[in-house]
């Protein structure tokens, strides 16, 4: 549906408003955020992408730094010469890169507290029998027998020290009861 006639207002200046904090904001926004703060921290904005990253020791395009060599020309031979290898001025950050690689990574697999309480549950009741698992009255997914042992192995799996000390547990409860 068309405005009415005459309803629009002009635009008017407004004095209030910061020039210098808006034109920052939107040069912020028009470049793109780099997550890395290593590079981050080293980046020069007076320079182009391409000469940031060489003063880094990073490449630009990986597949121009480490050339696919070709099987079928034998007999032409290529001249690696032809450009001067590009000066590394900031290999702080090559290193650090490096060092956060190298760093092990975290597990971050975790089972929740339910299952882990469900499988000790279980196991502390039913031992082996993955059939009288299946017809307890706790088994509220109505889990088959197979889908119960799995939950067990994947419950062995990620905590192999706390399984054996459960087992361990519950034979020592077994002796005292005999």
């Amino acid at each position: 549906m068309p405005k009415a006639k005459g309803k629009t207002r002009r635009q008017k200046f407004g004095y209030n408003v910061n020039r210098k904090r808006l034109n920052r904001n939107a040069r912020r926004k028009a470049a793109p955020r780099i997550e890395c703060s290593h590079i981050r921290h080293a980046w020069d904005h007076t320079k182009s992408v391409r000469q940031n990253l060489a003063e880094m020791g990073l490449a630009v395009d990986p597949n121009k730094a480490v050339p696919l060599r070709k099987r079928k020309v034998k007999a032409m031979e290529v001249d690696t010469e032809g450009r001067p290898k590009d000066l590394v001025r900031k290999p702080y950050v090559l290193n650090d890169l490096e060092a956060e690689a190298s760093l092990p990574e975290k597990k971050g697999n975790t089972l929740s507290r339910d299952l882990i309480e469900y499988v000790h549950y279980m196991v502390e009741n039913h031992g082996e029998d993955y059939k009288a698992m299946a017809r307890d009255e706790k088994n509220y997914y109505q889990d088959t027998p197979k889908q119960i042992r799995n939950k067990i192995n994947v419950y062995k799996r990620f905590y192999p020290t706390e399984w054996q000390t459960f087992i361990d547990s519950l034979q020592n409860k077994k002796m005292e009861v005999d």
